[in-house]
C-alpha cells in the first residue's frame, strides 16, 4: 500500500494516491475525467460532462443545512507533466511515484501533481463524506487549466446555482488570494539557413542541467536561472574564441509554465578546437555560478556526440543569438500598488530546433503573464519584437484575463473570521502573479464571490514539486469550517 495513504486526514490522501495512478498531463485527461464521473455514479452523486469538457458533480444539502448558499467547489484535474532528463518515465502512461520525505509528500524524479492533485482531491473526499455537514455543493473539475485553461475558457453560462466559490489552486497556507494575473503565449518560428559540415569538424552536446526551474509565475522574481538564456550566453561568449563555431541543434525547457531547468545543445567546432572551448566554457560556467549563487546543482558539461549533417549557417546563427540575448526574461514590472508583487512578467520557456515541410527552423514559445490585460499585450508585443527583428513569424495567442481582487468580498470576510477563530492569527491576503482560472470563471458567472487557497506547496512545475504534510490537514480543516459556516440564503 502506498505510505501516503495512511496520513491524516485518510479521506483526501486517499483519493490524492488514487489520482497519482492516473496518468493527467494538460490535454489527456480523459482517464481522470472518467474516474471523477465513475466517482460520482457510485455515489449515486448528479453529474455531468459539459461542452468544454469539464466534469461537474452536484451533491444535496445535509439535513439542517438546506436553508444555506450553495457553495461551488473549484479545481483543475490536469498537472504538469515535468522530470529530469535522467528520469525514465512516460506520462502518458506511467503513474506518479508519491513518497513520504520527513515533512513532505513529493515524486521520484517527477512533478508530483499536488498542484492540484490536493485540491481535487480534497472536493472528492468531501462529496464522499456522510459525517460532515454541508451545504449543497457544486463541484467543478476542468481540463487544461495548465496549458492553456481551455477548460475555464469555454465554461458556459447555466450549469451552476451558486453564489460563492472556493478554488482549492493556490499554494501557500494561510494566504487566501482574491485576485491574479492574466497571461498569454508569444510563439516565434525562425526559419534559419543549413551548411554543410567542414571536414575535421567535431561535434559536441553541450549540456545545461541541475538549474532550480519552478513556476514561471510564482517563482519569475526569485531570480532563479533560465537554461535558454544561460546556453545561449554561453554559445555567444565561446564564439568569440572560436568564429567557426556552429549550432547544429537546440532543445531547451519544455513547457511555457515551467522555468525552463535544462538545454541542450548540438555545436560543431573545427579538428583541434575543443580545449579552446572547454576552457571558455569552464570560465563562464565560474562566472555563471557567481551571478546565481541560488543555483548550486548547476551543472554545465561539454561531451562528444555524434557529428551531424549540417549546421546553421553564420548569419542564421547570429541572428538566432541576438533575439534570444534581446529578449526579455524575468520580471519587467514590480506592482506599484500591491507589496512584493510582480506585475508583469516573460517566461523565455522553449527553444528548439526542428523541421517543418522539409525546412529548418527555430521554434521558441514563452508565457507572458501581468496583472493589467493591456500591459500583458503591450509585453507580449516587446517580446515578439525581439524575434521580429530576427526575422521570424510571430503570433500571440492563448490570452486569458486576470482576476480583478475584490477587499470587500463577503466571503473574504466570512474565511478571515474562521481562519483567525481557528488559529488566532490573521490570514494574509493577497494577489498572486500567476494564472488562477477564477478570472475566466467570472465571465460566465459573474455573480460568483470567490476566494482561493490551498497548503503549503513548493517548487510546483518542477520534479522538486513537493507538498507540506501538515499544511494539508490545516488545509482540509480549515476547508470543512468555512463550508460549515456558508451563510443561509437572503
Amino acid at each position: 500500500m502506498n505510505p501516503i495513504v495512511a496520513l491524516p486526514p485518510t479521506p483526501l490522501w486517499k483519493h490524492f494516491a488514487a489520482l497519482c495512478e492516473i496518468p493527467r498531463p494538460s490535454k489527456h485527461e480523459e482517464r481522470v475525467v472518467e474516474y471523477a464521473l465513475s466517482f460520482a455514479r457510485a455515489r449515486n452523486l448528479k453529474a455531468q460532462l459539459d461542452t468544454a469538457g469539464n466534469v461537474i458533480i452536484k451533491k444535496p444539502a445535509t439535513p439542517g443545512m438546506e436553508d444555506r448558499q450553495t457553495l461551488a467547489l473549484q479545481s483543475h484535474l490536469d498537472m504538469v507533466p515535468q522530470k529530469n532528463a535522467s528520469t525514465v518515465h512516460n506520462f502518458l502512461t506511467d503513474p506518479i511515484r508519491p513518497y513520504v520525505d520527513g515533512d513532505w509528500v513529493t515524486a521520484k524524479g517527477t512533478t508530483l501533481g499536488a498542484d492540484n492533485g490536493i485540491g481535487v482531491a480534497a472536493i472528492l473526499a468531501l462529496l464522499e463524506s456522510t459525517d460532515i455537514p454541508h451545504p449543497a455543493l457544486e463541484a467543478l473539475l476542468t481540463i487544461d487549466e495548465e496549458a492553456g485553461m481551455t477548460g475555464a475558457k469555454n465554461l458556459q453560462r447555466g450549469n451552476f446555482e451558486a453564489d460563492l466559490l472556493l478554488n482549492l489552486d493556490t499554494e501557500d497556507e494561510g494566504e487566501l488570494y482574491i485576485g491574479c494575473a492574466g497571461g498569454v503565449d508569444v510563439n516565434a518560428i525562425l526559419p534559419y539557413t543549413r551548411d554543410p559540415i567542414a571536414v575535421g569538424s567535431q561535434a559536441f552536446t553541450l549540456s545545461v542541467r541541475g538549474l532550480r526551474g519552478g513556476h514561471s509565475g510564482l517563482d519569475i522574481d526569485k531570480g532563479r536561472g533560465n537554461a535558454n538564456k544561460i546556453a545561449n550566453r554561453i554559445i555567444d561568449t565561446a564564439l568569440g574564441k572560436i568564429p567557426e563555431l556552429r549550432i547544429a541543434a537546440l532543445d531547451g525547457g519544455s513547457l511555457r509554465n515551467a522555468i525552463p531547468r535544462e538545454s541542450f545543445c548540438t555545436l560543431v567546432i573545427p579538428a583541434g578546437t575543443r580545449d579552446k572551448l572547454q576552457q571558455s566554457i569552464d570560465s563562464e560556467s565560474a562566472r555563471l555560478s557567481q551571478e546565481f549563487d541560488n543555483e548550486v546543482d548547476l551543472t554545465i558539461t561539454l561531451e562528444p556526440t555524434e557529428t551531424p549533417g549540417s549546421t546553421m549557417n553564420a548569419a542564421s546563427q547570429l541572428r538566432l543569438i541576438r533575439a534570444i540575448r534581446c529578449c526579455p526574461n524575468g520580471v519587467a514590472r514590480m506592482s506599484t500598488k500591491l507589496t512584493n508583487i510582480a506585475d508583469t512578467s516573460n517566461n523565455l520557456a522553449r527553444v528548439v530546433t526542428a523541421e517543418r515541410d522539409g525546412k529548418p527552423q527555430v521554434q521558441i514559445q514563452c508565457l507572458v503573464r501581468s496583472l493589467s490585460d493591456t500591459a500583458r499585450d503591450q509585453h507580449g508585443l516587446d517580446v515578439a519584437a525581439s524575434f521580429e527583428l530576427a526575422g521570424a513569424t510571430t503570433w500571440l495567442d492563448n490570452a486569458y484575463p486576470g482576476w480583478a481582487p475584490n477587499p470587500s468580498s463577503p466571503l473574504l470576510a466570512l474565511m478571515r473570521d474562521v481562519y483567525t477563530e481557528m488559529t488566532g492569527a490573521e490570514p494574509e491576503v493577497k494577489v498572486i502573479h500567476a494564472g488562477l482560472e477564477c478570472g475566466l470563471l467570472a465571465k460566465p458567472y459573474p455573480n460568483w464571490d470567490m476566494v482561493s487557497f490551498g497548503p503549503t506547496i513548493r517548487r510546483a512545475h518542477s520534479p522538486e514539486e513537493r507538498v507540506h504534510i501538515h499544511s494539508v490537514a490545516n488545509f482540509w480543516d480549515y476547508l470543512i469550517k468555512v463550508v460549515q459556516a456558508v451563510p443561509g440564503r437572503n
